[in-house]
């Protein structure tokens, strides 16, 4: 019944992956941590099963002229070497603190969506038009401080830092929400790579798990693309909001 869980869990985080813009490992941790998997195992195990989802629903909104090179290719270069040191660090650290980690920061960016939200009073480009470049003061900056940090934890959860980059995009780099999704997911499945290698060198991942997760999810992504690319930006935001709100919350009261 776990494998099947598994399966279902790759479902749902590829669906709302690729809906979000995120690979969606932040999400199936708790969830697989809730039916009965141990901590590593449930921490690191998405991490190479959402690189498939995440590529698919990367090339949809590709597709749409949603993706910033600039943004990705300076995420990647800082946030590579900062996923491998966090990586590292893990066997430092233990399962559980990951775990309730993870949970807070579900909650955190939840709370962050319902109660500040970002796009309801800007009018979202159409499907399919390129979002003009407009960067805030010291853009380069911003972005470098966004990698490392998130690099970092990005490391130490094992997940590919998609649920931190898109928030993080939109707040501080002052990017429409759809072309933060795009990027993220983007960044996400470069940084999930250097991940992947040192948390399987460490045996923490379990491949069963990672292969049903990748099944389930794959396909998933690219509906949850599809969608989000013709949704009102603002109604993504509060559902968003909603989803990971709830979530964090419950994986925080069954830790």
């Amino acid at each position: 019944m776990r494998q099947l869980g598994a399966f279902i869990v790759g479902i749902i985080v590829g669906f709302l992956g690729g809906l979000f813009g995120k690979g969606g490992s932040a999400i199936a941790t708790p969830l697989l941590s809730l039916i009965g998997f141990p901590g590593f195992i449930a921490v690191a195990s998405p991490l190479p099963a959402t690189i498939p989802g995440t590529l698919i629903a990367s090339a949809e909104y590709w597709e749409s002229r949603l993706l910033d090179w600039q943004i990705v290719w300076w995420s990647v270069a800082v946030g590579v070497p900062a996923t491998v040191l966090g990586s590292i660090l893990t066997k430092y650290t233990g399962a559980r603190p990951l775990l309730i980690v993870t949970g807070i920061m579900v909650l955190g960016f939840g709370i962050s969506f319902l109660v500040w939200p970002k796009e309801d009073k800007k009018r979202v480009a159409a499907p399919g038009s390129q979002a003009a470049e407009n960067y805030p003061s010291y853009w380069r900056v911003r972005l470098v401080l966004i990698a490392s940090a998130v690099g970092l934890i990005s490391g130490l959860l094992a997940n590919a830092g998609g649920f931190l980059l898109a928030p993080a995009y939109a707040r501080f780099l002052k990017q429409p929400l759809k072309k933060s999704f795009a990027c993220s997911l983007a960044v996400a499945a470069v940084l999930a790579l250097p991940g992947t290698v040192v948390h399987a060198y460490l045996g923490h991942i379990s491949w069963t798990v990672a292969g049903l997760v990748a099944l389930g999810s794959a396909p998933l992504s690219y509906v949850g693309a599809k969608i989000a690319i013709r949704t009102h930006a603002s109604k993504l935001e509060r559902l968003y909001g909603i989803v990971l709100t709830v979530l964090g919350a419950y994986f925080l009261y069954q830790l």
